[in-house]
Formats: C-alpha cells, sequence, structure tokens
C-alpha cells in the first residue's frame, strides 16, 4: 500500500509540472488547469487510503460542507470579485497549515490537553518545520484576510503607517525566531507555541495594512507564495511527500509571478515583503505631485463611430473599469464590428490590470476574445506610435505618463502602457476621478485624447450599435 501511495503521489506531482507549464499560455491554460485538478484528485484519494487515516465521518463531512460553500462561492461570486475570493482562499491555505502545525504539536505533546509538566523529546526537522508552519501560515492567513479586507472595502485602501513600523515588526520576527528555537530545545512549552501563532498572526496584519490599493496585485500574488510555502512546511511536519512538492511548487511559481509583477510596478522584492513601500498606492490626493492643468475635450458615440468607421489600426486597453462593467461582452462586440471593417484590432494587456494577475485575460477569455489578440506591454508598446487609435476602457495608472518624468508621483518609474503615443487616445469612464494611486492622469489633458464619458458596458454598446448604423 505505502508503494502505491507514493507512486500515486509521484504522478500527481508529474500532473501538477505539466499543469503550471501549461498555465503558462492561454491557449493551454484550460488543458492545464485539468491536469492540475486530476493530479489533486489523485492526491487526496491516495492521502485518504493512508493507513494513517482511522476515521471517514469528520472527512466525509468536511468534504462535503467544504464542497458546498465552494459551490455557492463559485456560482455567487462575480468576476469582479475574483481577487478578494483568491486573496481569501490564499487565507485559508495558510489558516489550515497553522491548525494542522497545532494540531500535529499537540498529539504529539503527553502534557496535552492538561499541563503535566512532563518533558519530551520533539525531533529537530518536526519541530523547526511545526515553528516555521505557524509562523509562515499564520503570516498568510491574517496578511490575506486584510487583502481581502481591502480590496473588499472593509479596510482603508490607503497606506497605513504608525510609529516604528519596520523596526517593529523586524522586533516580532526576531522574537518569533527565539521562541520558535526555544520550543524546539523545550518542545513542553505549551504557552510559547500559542503565543508564537499569535504574533505570526499579528505580523500578517501588521505587513499588509500598510500596502496601498494600488499595490494589492503585487501583495496577493506574494501572499499565494506564501500558501504554498506554508503548506510545503505542513508537509514536513506530516511526512507528506505529496504535500512538499505541492507546496514547493506553488511557493516558487508565486515568488516568480511576484518577481514579474514587481517589475510590472517597479518595486523591488524587498520593499513588498517588509510591507508598505514608498508612498505608492496611498489613495490620497495626490498632493506630492503637481496638479494637472489643461482641457479635456469629450467626443460622444457618433462622432467617435465615425472616427473609427476610417482607421485601420485599434488597440483596446482594458482595466478595472471594464471588469465593474461586466463590459467585457461589449467589448467583445465592438471588436467583432471593428474587423469586420477590415480595422486590426488588438489588447494591450499591463501585468497589474485589474486587481490581480491575469485579471484581464480572464475576464476577456470568458468573452471569447481569441487569444491571439492579446499582447503583453513589453510586446506591444513599441507599436503605439503606429496605432490609429488607443482605446482605454476603465484603466488609469497604467497609462499615466507622469510614471516618465513625474518623480514626485508615487506611480513614478512604473513602466506603462505608451498609449499617448498613438495618434489617436479614446478614454472611457464615468468620469475624471483619480485612479488607485491618488493622482490625476495627465492622459486626460493631452491634445491627441479624447474622452468617451459613461459606464463601459452601456457606452461600448452604444458605440457599437452606432458603427454598425454607418
Amino acid at each position: 500500500m505505502f508503494i502505491a501511495i507514493e507512486i500515486t503521489y509521484l504522478v500527481s506531482s508529474v500532473l501538477f509540472i505539466f499543469g503550471i507549464k501549461l498555465l503558462g499560455s492561454p491557449k493551454t491554460a484550460r488543458k492545464g488547469n485539468l491536469y492540475a485538478a486530476i493530479g489533486m484528485l489523485m492526491a487526496i484519494v491516495a492521502t485518504l487510503l493512508d493507513q494513517n487515516v482511522l476515521t471517514y465521518e469528520w472527512i466525509i463531512i468536511g468534504i462535503i460542507v467544504g464542497s458546498l460553500i465552494g459551490t455557492i462561492l463559485a456560482i455567487k461570486i462575480p468576476m469582479t470579485g475574483m481577487p478578494q475570493m483568491v486573496g481569501m482562499l490564499n487565507g485559508f491555505g495558510g489558516g489550515a497549515s497553522t491548525l494542522v502545525a497545532l494540531a500535529e504539536y499537540y498529539k504529539i505533546n503527553p502534557n496535552y490537553p492538561v499541563d503535566k509538566g512532563l518533558p519530551f523529546l520533539l525531533p529537530l526537522d518536526q519541530g523547526i518545520a511545526i515553528v516555521l508552519s505557524l509562523l509562515i501560515g499564520g503570516v498568510t492567513f491574517t496578511g490575506s484576510m486584510i487583502a481581502f479586507g481591502k480590496l473588499q472595502g472593509w479596510v482603508s485602501g490607503k497606506v497605513v503607517k504608525y510609529p516604528l513600523q519596520h523596526p517593529f515588526n523586524l522586533l516580532l520576527l526576531l522574537a518569533v525566531i527565539a521562541g520558535g528555537a526555544y520550543v524546539v530545545i523545550n518542545p513542553s512549552a505549551m504557552g510559547l507555541v500559542l503565543l508564537i501563532t499569535f504574533v505570526s498572526l499579528l505580523l500578517g496584519v501588521l505587513l499588509v495594512l500598510p500596502i496601498g490599493g494600488a499595490d494589492m496585485p503585487v501583495a496577493i500574488s506574494l501572499l499565494n507564495s506564501y500558501s504554498g510555502i506554508a503548506g510545503s512546511t505542513t508537509g514536513f511536519v506530516l511526512g507528506n511527500n505529496e504535500l512538499i512538492i505541492a507546496g514547493a511548487l506553488v511557493g516558487a511559481s508565486g515568488i516568480i509571478l511576484t518577481l514579474i509583477m514587481c517589475r510590472g510596478m517597479n518595486r523591488s522584492l524587498m520593499n513588498v515583503v517588509l510591507g508598505g513601500w514608498a508612498s505608492a498606492g496611498s489613495g490620497g490626493t495626490g498632493t506630492a505631485t503637481t496638479s494637472v492643468k489643461g482641457d479635456v475635450k469629450s467626443i460622444d458615440s457618433e462622432e467617435l463611430a465615425m472616427l473609427l468607421d476610417s482607421v485601420s489600426s485599434v488597440v483596446i486597453v482594458p482595466g478595472y473599469g471594464m471588469a465593474v462593467a461586466q463590459a467585457q461582452h461589449a467589448v467583445r462586440d465592438l471588436v467583432n464590428v471593428l474587423e469586420k471593417k477590415g480595422v486590426r484590432v488588438r489588447f494591450a494587456i499591463h501585468p497589474v490590470a485589474g486587481r490581480m494577475p491575469g485579471h484581464m485575460n480572464v475576464l476577456l477569455a470568458e468573452a471569447q476574445v481569441s487569444y491571439d489578440k492579446l499582447f503583453a506591454m513589453e510586446d506591444i508598446n513599441d507599436d503605439f506610435p503606429m496605432t490609429d487609435v488607443a482605446i482605454v476602457i476603465g484603466a488609469n495608472d497604467v497609462v499615466n505618463p507622469a510614471a516618465r518624468h513625474d518623480q514626485n508621483s508615487p506611480i513614478f518609474g512604473m513602466p506603462i502602457l505608451n498609449v499617448d503615443y498613438a495618434k489617436t487616445v479614446i478614454i472611457n469612464k464615468r468620469s475624471l476621478n483619480v485612479g488607485y494611486a491618488g493622482i490625476e492622469n495627465e492622459l486626460f489633458f493631452y491634445p491627441n485624447s479624447l474622452m468617451y464619458f459613461g459606464d463601459a458596458k452601456e457606452a461600448i454598446t452604444k458605440l457599437t450599435n452606432e458603427i454598425k448604423n454607418l
């Protein structure tokens, strides 16, 4: 039985690796997700057949309750709420690692439930794994819950700072490490284990609370990596090879994605880990930058339809405003109409467009937009000078030219989509309100920019109908 279980774990691990590989391309992402799901099913079945599982009653109850909750979440939560859901699920992974580590500690502790003062030996590798699971799992759980609250609007999206922020966080981390070392040496200190858990949970709050809403996509990616690392350390606690491998894969891929996101935001990984970097994403009023001045020119649907009827190339830049309005299907209809008129239409996707990695890609894929039309920022940025019209739908900071030249701007140095280099820029927004970074977008005042005001879904649908009537 042991050999069969280990072989099953090996096969499922291979499926995980192939799944991640296929997730690297939108064309193969569905197949990759299926491979990974099959691998996870195999791993779960093999674990349930392990002779160490003594009773199935609570496991069955957990499966039923969890499946019911998961089904309801999948049906009820809209695509605009997916970033919050991802953040919450990251937290659940960290919380599970914390609970498993605590349960395993008390399982092998002869002093539980009554403190009898009996000394006992805790294997060095298992003791270290328990402490790491408590630390990383606790930080992941509360940090992800704070991220969820920020995205949901329950917690302020502004940067929340306090005196001696970083020294205090470092002091707490060192205290956990010192306490963990003592627990490994003297494992009968049950109260200290609980204190380590509490401080780890507190650290998660203090590390994520200072991060502003504009930088939340990077934080979500990093927390996803933390959840994988927590799962891997829990695998060492339980002696489960499959959990070690799966957690390591999630942790490593999450770190790689975080590095990609950091480049997209011009941040350093160390600043993300420390929490609350610079003043980005403060959600304030942008007082650090000079107020943008100039005239804003607007255009209505009829005028815009006539403009698009005479162009040969269009690049569409989707943003969170498109997600909020659920306008992806209307955008697809616009693309179909333009292509029938011989217009070449492509999409430019900024790495941090939306509120989580790949947010825009998922929305457009849901609307059956061809993957061949989706281009990453580095693949299309040089084409804007040869583009007749760039249409920005609900994006803001990722197209703000201030990132190139305004050293006082909180987004200075962040790579942006060079839409202002296009011959004409159409910006669809409800108003001239600021984005997550809390600063005015100087693109609105550029001589080649035209504002197309209105809800994205309604405005794009109206524009499509006008083009059809030409």
